[in-house]
Order: structure tokens, then sequence, then C-alpha cells
């Protein structure tokens, strides 16, 4: 997908030759690809009978070294000077999916809406009720007509809404002690405490949204329905989670074949509220910016076996820690009743499976921890083709794209200053204790 150039312009070269006619039609010909952009010639400082010629051309690499092959046979000493500032050439990002390069821009791609959204398939539950779909069309517009930086608009939910809901949250919360990782467990009630979230009241995403930016520094983002797994995992980068804020059909509670508020309340938010989690979330985003259909569809199949369907051992126990088990009472069960297929996290062999939306996972990966999870995720991820890389900047809200070396040297200042700080507290506590 990108351009053969790993390099850019070589200049500076000083040939020592007899022949300048020579060389300028052997770096001229058309064969070799080289664009001669100045040739001079003087007496040689090294070798008084000889002369040294300077070269300035364009080539990339490849080209480069096939030029300096030919004229090694014809003079003596070939020396080169490497290019001022390394970086990446603009043909080579040509090709390069265009990605959100800050915050706002997530309004640029969060309504590209895929499935469902206002507008239901026959085979789903809600299909033949007039006033659930237009009651769904009311949370689809608001959706489409929010933009970053606007508060999430707070909804009076119908009293079969909270039914619905109640009747989710009552079943769940009996599998969780058992069945749910401990640190869902410790989360869980701080929804409750901050966001009113019990079993007579949905919590407002507002609510839910600041609670999160105080605990890890994501927000929601109100979405109408089913996004592209690009769309979706680049809000991740920003730490933003698109969110529904819809309730399935009130004639099955327990199942729904989409995400709604209760998946995304029960399932997502308290483990959101968890800084490893929340890396690991971000993590994914990041590696998705900019990368190939092919790379996105693997990180998303990661993203889906691990955030929707994980499992992890937790005191010699399996406990979930995926969104989508810890939202389904029968898939939760299942997943956990020795039955199910359990294979290790593996993102080469992972992002390989199959997803499956309409029953239950084929397998299901467990890991140890997330931060052995996190740790296996950037190794894979530092095997995506980009020609370049990125790193999120929370003071801004954007994403720099590291592509050349004043780029990559603004980082390195930001690291220094950064362990000098660390290295001063480390100073400061040896003096508290006297060592």
């Amino acid at each position: 997908m990108y351009s053969n150039k790993s390099e850019g312009p070589r200049r500076g070269r000083s040939f020592d030759s007899m022949n300048i006619g020579f060389e300028e039609k052997l770096l001229n010909n058309e064969e070799n690809h080289v664009n001669l952009v100045h040739i001079e010639s003087r007496k040689s400082k090294r070798r008084n009978s000889e002369f040294e010629i300077f070269v300035d051309c364009d080539s990339n690499h490849e080209q480069l070294n096939e030029i300096i092959h030919l004229l090694r046979k014809h003079v003596n000493v070939v020396d080169m000077d490497p290019p001022d500032n390394s970086c990446i050439q603009e043909d080579e990002m040509y090709d390069v999916p265009w990605f959100p390069k800050k915050i706002s821009d997530l309004d640029k791609c969060a309504n590209r809406v895929l499935m469902y959204g206002s507008e239901l398939d026959a085979d789903h539950p809600g299909f033949k009720d007039n006033v659930y779909r237009k009651r769904r069309k009311y949370f689809a517009d608001l959706a489409m007509a929010y933009k970053h930086g606007d508060p999430i608009p707070r909804i009076e939910f119908t009293e079969e809404e909270v039914k619905t809901w109640g009747v989710v949250y009552r079943e769940l919360n009996k599998l969780y002690p058992t069945h749910a990782c401990r640190e869902y467990l410790k989360n869980l009630p701080l929804l409750s405490k901050y966001c009113e979230c019990q079993e007579d009241n949905i919590p407002q995403l507002e609510d839910v949204s600041r609670f999160l930016r105080e605990r890890t520094g994501f927000t929601i983002r109100p979405v109408a329905g089913y996004l592209s797994p690009r769309d979706f995992l680049a809000g991740l980068a920003f730490r933003v989670f698109h969110c529904t804020q819809y309730v399935r059909h009130s004639s099955d509670p327990l199942y729904t074949p989409e995400p709604d508020t209760c998946h995304e309340l029960l399932g997502h938010v308290p483990l959101l509220a968890e800084p490893s989690f929340a890396q690991f979330s971000q993590e994914i985003g990041l590696a998705s910016l900019g990368a190939s259909d092919d790379s996105v569809q693997k990180l998303a199949t990661c993203y889906f076996f691990t955030v929707e369907f994980g499992l992890c051992k937790q005191e010699g126990q399996l406990r979930a820690y995926g969104a989508g088990l810890l939202s389904s009472i029968s898939e939760l069960k299942h997943a956990l009743s020795g039955n199910a297929r359990i294979m290790p996290f593996d993102p080469k062999v992972t992002s390989k499976q199959e997803c499956i939306i309409t029953t239950f996972q084929d397998v299901y990966f467990v890991s140890d921890s997330f931060e052995e999870a996190k740790v296996k995720m950037r190794e894979f991820a530092k095997t995506i083709k980009r020609p370049f890389t990125v790193r999120y900047n929370p003071y801004t809200q954007s994403v720099d794209v590291l592509k050349d070396t004043p780029s990559i040297n603004s980082v390195v200042e930001e690291l220094r200053h950064e362990l000098d700080i660390v290295g001063d507290a480390l100073s400061r506590l040896n003096k508290h204790l006297g060592v």
C-alpha cells in the first residue's frame, strides 16, 4: 500500500574522478531514474592529480544504492552526506486513510452509522412496534445532532424503558459476584454512587461521562447505532467511547441484536473507569489510526475478543471482563460453565478468529491480566505497517504524528522533562526518609 521509497531525498556526494562528463551522463541516464539537481568539480585536496565532483541529486534509497554501485566501478572514492532532516515523504502518506487528528474531528465520522440507528431490520424485536420505532428515531436524531463540546441531552425515560432496564440490571447483578472480574466489582458501586445507576433508574450519559473523565480521562459521545470498526476505534484513540442511549425492546429484556444502553452502561462503563483497562482500550484505538483496512479489521477482532468477550484469571478462577459477556445473562453463564472452548489470548491467533454476533462465540480468549493483554497488543501493534506512529497529547486532546526527526525530538524533550520530575520526586523522598 505504501510507496517503496523508504527515505527522503539523498543529497551531497563527492566522487574522485577524471571524467566529469561520464559521471554526469551516468547520473542522468534515464534507466537510473535519478534527478540531477546540481553538479560541480574542483581540484582534489586528497589527490593532486585528480578532481573531486560534487553531485546534488534526488533519489530514493534503492536507486541511490544502484548509482553508488555503478560509480564505484569508475571512481576512487564515494562519500555521501545524509539528509539534514530524515522524514517521511508526502507521497508515502498519499495512500494513508484519513484519520482524526484532534478530538473535534470525531464530528466528521461519528454519524456514519452502518446498522440500525433509526431504521430497524425486519427481524428486530421492535420492527413492528411503531411506538418503539418512533422512540428510536428520537434517540437517533439526538445523537446525529450532537457535536463535540455539547452537553449530552438528558433523557426522560419511559416507565416501560425503566422496567426493561430493571430486569436486565437485577438478573445480571445476581451473577456478578461469581462471574465478573475484581476490577469490575470494584467500580460498579462507584457508578451507583456517582451516577445513580440503580435498578429503578437509568443513568444519564452526561453524568457517566463526567464520572469517567475524573477517573480515567474517558468521555462519552452519543451515537445512533453501529459504526464501522475504523470510526469506532478512532474514538478510543481520544479516550472517547461512542455510546448508544436507547433501550432494547421490552418484549425480550434479556436479548438484544445490537448494543443498547443496558450493554453500554452495565457492560463497558465500570471497566472504562479502571485506568489500566482504559489505557488498553486507547492503545487499540491509537494503533488503528491511518492503518490499512486489513489491519483495522485485525485490531477490531482483537478488541471484540477482549473488550467485548474477554476472560481473565483471578485467584485461579476464570472471570469475565468483556462487556458483551457482562451484559448477557445467558452468554456469561455459558462462557464460565466449563463447557466453552477457552484459548490463551494471542493477537496473532485471535485476530483471525470469526466474530459472531447472533449466537455464542465458538471460542473465548483468556489473559492473566489487563497488563499482559496490553503488552501483547503493543507488540502486535508494532507489526502494523504504517509509515509513522502516533502519540496522544492529553493537553490538546489531539494526536501527534511522529514521522520526522523534529516531531520525535519534541517527544524526547517532553520525556526528559517528565523524567526530571520523577528524579526530583525520588530525591525529595530519599531526603525525607534520610537515605
